[in-house]
Order: structure tokens, then C-alpha cells, then sequence
């Protein structure tokens, strides 16, 4: 196996060898480029070519389906910019503000079915099985998207809501990415499976680590400012667990919230998730998630040797500062 950075280059590589029609269809394709071109640890698309790579040193035939499952990616932060109104993504303007509101939608839907046509890049014999894990992901990508945009008009949310939601809309497209991945590797259906639940456990560790982050990190290597989820009222791990304390307290935490947006509201939700340990049992639910991803990756039929690149890969994402 290769070493993650090797299989990011493999990736941005084929990024920027896409061609694109220019003329009259450039409008289209522009912002295409722009937001593919935008950078970030590609962890999906790698994590597919570790897979393949892993059992069956096919991490070249996976490439181009790796790109497919990162153009789908993408594709879902055009149309979440625009549904919350975001006017920046990776420090540089999002398409509908560069651009305009329509041409995002639409150029977001193009990258969708151009992701459709990556992810058909297989070979025949497995085709079938790719495409199902693909459409099968989308569906509970969406639906996790719309238990999100719920959440925001519900002012008291389950814990074991937001945490079906985060593994819809997080852990199940990392988790399609393994299991692609095991798939045109030639696993066989059992690792097929634990490499879906390595993925989506990892995946679900890695939102609750961003949502502590977005709070506790420090934001000269988080690279965004902290605070951000509360000064946007975001519904996170953090602020659900919060309200889950007894009547007073969640009241205390709303109350908080009415604060005007700035460093004033962002210090007196702090205060209050400190005092109530949700730092601390947020970091225990990481590790909880990150025990069954590793779990799942012990019971595959991998060598040691390969387990620990896939250790590794897990150690990386979940206990990054950014």
C-alpha cells in the first residue's frame, strides 16, 4: 500500500486533468472547476483508493470512481451554501456568491450526474453492486440533509436524532467511500460490510470532533474562526447534549442563544458547556465511535500491515487540530 499523501496526489492529479467544454457552455462548467479546485484533505476519494488498494492493489482501477465520490461530495456543498446562505467555503467565496444562486443549482446538478458517470467507471461484473451503494448513499445523504434543515425549527432534538442524522449526512457517504473501495478491491461481502461501518463510525466520530472543534479548537489551526456554530444557532453535538441537562440549565443554554451573534453569545454558551462537562463527553462520544470503527476494521480479514494504514488514516482525521 501507499502512503496517504501518495493516494491525495493520485486524486488531485486526476482533478486537474478533467476537461471541461469552454465557449458558450463555460457558465456551466466554470463553476465546476472552481469548486473542485478548492482544495481539502480529499479524505473520501482517499479513503476509496486505500480500500482497493488494500485488498486487491487497485488503487488505479478505483481512481476514477474515487473522483466520482468526490465530485458527489461537492456537488452536496453547492446546494448546502445555498440553502444556508453561506458566503464562504475554504476561505474562498462559494459558487452562488461568485457566481449567482442559479447557476449553483445548476452547475450542482450537473456535477451529480457527472459523478453518477465516474462511479459508473467500473467493470461490468461489479457495476451493479457500485451503483446500488451509491444511490443507496445519496438517499441518506439527502435525507440526513433535511433532518438537519428540521432540527433547525425544533427547539428541543434527541440525541439519537442528531446522531441518525450526522450518520446519514457524514457517515454514510465516508463509509460508501470504504465500501466502493472493497468492492472493486474484490473483498468479499463480509469485509465489504465492516469496511462500510469502519467508514461510517469513523465518519460519525469526525463530525462530533468538528462540532467540538468549532468550539474548543484553537483557530489558528482550525483555519475558521471558533464559534461559528453558535453565532449560526447550529443545531451540533455539543448544543444537543447540552439541552438533554435538566430544565433550568437548557433554558439557561436558550436564553444564551438570544444573545446577539458575536463574541459576547459565543463566551456565555462556552461558559455553560464547560460547566456542564460537554467538552469532556463530547471527546468520550469521539472515542466511543472511533472504538467501533476500529472494531469493525479488526474483523476484517486484512493483514496487520494494512490495518494499521487504515489506523492511521482514523488516528488522522479524528484527532486532527483542523
Amino acid at each position: 500500500m501507499q502512503t496517504i499523501d501518495d493516494y491525495r496526489v493520485l486524486i488531485e492529479t486526476a482533478i486537474k486533468n478533467l476537461q471541461f467544454p469552454e465557449g458558450k457552455l463555460e457558465s456551466l462548467y466554470s463553476p465546476i472547476k472552481y469548486a473542485l479546485s478548492a482544495g481539502g484533505k480529499r479524505i473520501r476519494p482517499v479513503l476509496t483508493l486505500m480500500t482497493a488498494d488494500a485488498f486487491g492493489d487497485k488503487a488505479e482501477m478505483a481512481i476514477i470512481p474515487a473522483l466520482g465520490l468526490e465530485t458527489f461530495h461537492n456537488f452536496t456543498l453547492l446546494h448546502d451554501d445555498v440553502m444556508d446562505k453561506s458566503e464562504l467555503r475554504r476561505g474562498r467565496l462559494t459558487v452562488h456568491k461568485k457566481y449567482d444562486e442559479n447557476t449553483a443549482i445548476l452547475s450542482g446538478d450537473t456535477m451529480l450526474t457527472l459523478a453518477s458517470q465516474f462511479i459508473s467507471e467500473v467493470n461490468d461484473s461489479i457495476l451493479r453492486s457500485v451503483l446500488d451503494s451509491f444511490n443507496s448513499m445519496a438517499i441518506k445523504v439527502y435525507e440526513g440533509q433535511q433532518l438537519d434543515m428540521d432540527f433547525e425549527k425544533q427547539s428541543q432534538i434527541k440525541l439519537d436524532d442528531y446522531i441518525e442524522m450526522i450518520q446519514c449526512k457524514t457517515g454514510s457517504l465516508i463509509g460508501t467511500c470504504a465500501k466502493i473501495g472493497a468492492i472493486i478491491g474484490g473483498a468479499s461481502q463480509s469485509d465489504v460490510q465492516k469496511m462500510y461501518e469502519f467508514g461510517m463510525m469513523t465518519g460519525v466520530a469526525f463530525q462530533i470532533q468538528d462540532d467540538w472543534l468549532d468550539t474548543f479548537g484553537d483557530s489558528s489551526t482550525f483555519g475558521k474562526n471558533i464559534g461559528g456554530d453558535i453565532n449560526n444557532e447550529k443545531k451540533t453535538y455539543l448544543y444537543v447534549s447540552a439541552l438533554q441537562s435538566d430544565t433550568q440549565t437548557a433554558e439557561a443554554l436558550r436564553d444564551a442563544f438570544k444573545i446577539p451573534a458575536g463574541e459576547l453569545r459565543v463566551k456565555a454558551v462556552t461558559r455553560l458547556y464547560e460547566k456542564l462537562g460537554i467538552a469532556e463527553s463530547s471527546k468520550k462520544a469521539v472515542n466511543h465511535y472511533s472504538s467501533l470503527a476500529l472494531k469493525a476494521l479488526n474483523s476484517t480479514d486484512l493483514s496487520d500491515e494494512k490495518k494499521e494504514v487504515f489506523r492511521k488514516f482514523a488516528e488522522k482525521l479524528i484527532g486532527r487540530k483542523k
